[in-house]
């Protein structure tokens, strides 16, 4: 990752995602509501989708803006998009 800015913003969002957990394994044990602990789980896949896509975007970037991008670059890029969107 090129760009210290995207860094802390993916480290920062982990760490969220690391306190949401911690959040729904309280919730489990409490015996807290299905739907109370959906709702979390819900929340915490959209951040999870949201930092692959800035991973994606900030790869694909740095690949693209290169002077030598290579055929193996451009395929690399769309395989990792893929299988994210897998």
């Amino acid at each position: 990752m090129e760009d210290q800015k995207i860094r802390k913003d993916i480290i920062s969002r982990l760490r969220t995602i690391k306190g949401h957990i911690s959040g729904i394994e309280k919730m489990v044990d409490e015996g807290k509501e299905c739907s109370d602990i959906l709702v979390q789980i819900t929340a915490i896949k959209s951040s999870i989708e949201k930092v692959g896509l800035l991973i994606i975007e900030d790869h694909a970037k740095a690949c693209i803006l290169k002077e030598n991008l290579t055929s193996d670059d451009a395929q690399n890029i769309i395989r990792n998009i893929v299988k994210f969107m897998k």
